[in-house]
């Protein structure tokens, strides 16, 4: 098992999450590397939650099945339940957002290149569209004429 987490400083917002739902699809986006021959595969790969695939050889089915080009094993990964928002919190904490059981791969890089949804600290503000991928992002709320941002964002893959 392998979770994704995250480290943010969030200023004026909370509940940060994947907009995530079967009408819009959040694509997770990883490096992966084969664990049986440690081969790295060169490009980026998406999966998502709703997406099955079957597992050749058997009757399972996962979100991502992969065969490695060097020792041609055959590895899978699926999410394990709706990703977590990540809570505002004074000094920053890191904190899971999604779980993964992985098969004869592992993550070892995230890249944060879809859409985000977050709420306002202390309004009833839904902030929507918002960009991970350069690891920080700025708006203004008008209810409260504050600034709200995330900075400082770090993403690690650590075993579950």
């Amino acid at each position: 098992m392998l979770a994704l987490t995250l480290t943010a400083d969030l200023t004026g917002v909370t509940d940060l999450r994947p907009d995530d739902s079967e009408q819009s699809a959040y694509f997770y986006t990883f490096k992966v590397q084969c664990t049986s021959c440690r081969e790295t595969h060169p490009n980026w790969i998406s999966l998502n939650r709703f997406e099955m695939n079957e597992v050749s050889g058997s009757r399972g089915e996962a979100n991502f099945v992969w065969r490695c080009k060097s020792c041609k094993r055959e590895s899978t990964a699926t999410i394990q339940a709706t990703p977590a928002a990540y809570q505002h919190s004074s000094p920053p904490t890191r904190q899971k957002i999604i779980e993964f059981d992985c098969r004869g791969l592992e993550f070892t890089e995230f890249k944060a290149d879809g859409e985000w949804l977050a709420k306002a600290l202390e309004s009833n503000t839904i902030f929507s569209g918002i960009d991970l991928e350069e690891g920080e992002w700025y708006d203004y709320d008008e209810k409260l004429g504050e600034e709200a941002s995330i900075k400082d964002v770090k993403w690690e893959i650590r075993r579950a």
